[in-house]
C-alpha cells in the first residue's frame, strides 16, 4: 500500500479518500466498476507510480505497442495536479464499452502542461480496459456556463481558470 496515500483524498478527485477509492485496484482487492472509474484510477497510477497497473489495465489486443519505461518516466518525472472529467458517454457498469473525455493537469521541468484526451475503454470478461485514446485539440467544450478568467478552475487545482486550463 502507498502508505503517504492512505489517509489522503484520492487523487482522482472523486472525493474520497485514496484507500477506500483507488488504491483497492492497485492492491487488486477491487476492479473499476465504470469506464471513468478505470481512467480515474489510471491518472491515480501516474501520480503514485503504480507503473505496472497502466501497463496491465490497457487492453491485451494492443499492449505491445506501450512503452512502460516512458510511461514510468512520465510518470516519475511529473508534479500530478489534477483531473478534471470532460464528459463520458457509455462506460457503466451495464455497459461493454465506454469513452471518456478528459484533461490531466501537470508539471514537467517547471513548465505546466494538460493532457487533453478521449479515450476510448472497452470491457472484456468483465473488467474495463484502456483501448485507445486520441488527443484532443485545445479547445475546450463545456456543458454549462461560461467561466469567467478569474473563476476558480473547475480541474480543482486551485488556480485561477485562466492561470490554467483557460490558457
Amino acid at each position: 500500500m502507498h502508505h503517504e496515500w492512505e489517509n489522503e483524498p484520492c487523487p482522482c478527485l472523486s472525493g474520497k479518500m485514496f484507500k477506500n477509492c483507488c488504491n483497492p485496484y492497485f492492491e487488486k482487492t477491487a476492479t473499476p466498476p465504470t469506464a471513468e472509474a478505470l481512467m480515474r484510477s489510471r491518472y491515480t497510477a501516474f501520480v503514485v507510480e503504480e507503473v505496472d497497473y497502466i501497463y496491465e489495465t490497457h487492453d491485451p489486443a494492443t499492449r505491445g505497442d506501450v512503452d512502460i519505461e516512458e510511461i514510468r518516466a512520465w510518470a516519475e518525472q511529473s508534479d500530478w495536479e489534477g483531473l478534471s472529467v470532460v464528459s463520458k458517454e457509455g462506460g457503466g457498469e451495464n455497459d461493454d464499452s465506454g469513452k471518456v473525455e478528459f484533461v490531466a493537469h501537470y508539471t514537467l521541468h517547471g513548465k505546466d502542461h494538460h493532457h487533453h484526451e478521449s479515450s476510448i475503454f472497452t470491457r472484456k470478461e468483465g473488467k474495463w480496459y484502456f483501448t485507445e485514446g486520441t488527443l484532443v485539440n485545445n479547445t475546450v467544450r463545456r456543458d454549462g456556463p461560461k467561466i469567467g478568467r478569474n473563476d476558480p478552475c473547475v480541474c480543482g487545482s486551485g488556480k485561477k481558470f485562466k492561470k490554467c486550463c483557460g490558457r
